[in-house]
């Protein structure tokens, strides 16, 4: 019998809502910003949160996005090892980039 059939299912999401919580309020993902962007932006009021939750038609979502100065800017919680993660980061920046 395979020990494995005896661990109870890992629940991955749990970190990533406790992320989405905390960036759901403006200040701290203003400070989030800053602290990832090297710029000093001080009015959380300049932010407009536009994060995608099962989008229709696209079953797509992640876990905060945003708008700031013009700049679509997205953020994922990773509690794991992901190997795709530069793909999707690079397949992101290729669709949001003007032609």
């Amino acid at each position: 019998m395979s020990t494995q059939a005896h661990l109870p299912k890992i629940k991955r999401d749990h970190k990533s809502r406790l992320f989405v919580m905390i960036f759901s309020d403006k200040k701290e993902l203003l400070e989030l910003y800053n602290a990832m962007s090297g710029r000093r932006y001080e009015d959380p009021e300049a932010l407009t949160i536009n994060t995608l939750e099962n989008a229709i038609y696209m079953s797509m979502q992640n876990d905060v996005s945003f708008i700031i100065d013009s700049r679509l800017s997205l953020y994922e919680h990773q509690s794991t090892y992901n190997p795709n993660m530069p793909l999707r980061i690079f397949s992101t920046c290729q669709t949001c980039t003007p032609h």
